[in-house]
């Protein structure tokens, strides 16, 4: 992948998964009412995050390149 997408896709889902989970958090949007589904919802926020972080330190070091 190219170096600055993989900067921007990883800011995107950065950006995206923080906007989601403060929305849900505030809001109460997606509010199931289970402990299954707020573990899964979390979990799933978290992997966002991760893959996020994931491409954007690839696009870093493909910069020292």
């Amino acid at each position: 992948m190219n170096k600055w997408t993989e900067i921007l896709f990883g800011l995107i889902l950065i950006l995206a998964s923080v906007l989601v989970w403060g929305y849900s958090y505030s809001w109460g949007a997606w509010d199931f009412g289970t402990a299954a589904w707020e573990f899964l919802k979390g979990g799933v926020i978290w992997l966002v995050i991760m893959v996020g972080l994931l491409f954007l330190m690839l696009g870093i070091s493909d910069l020292k390149e």
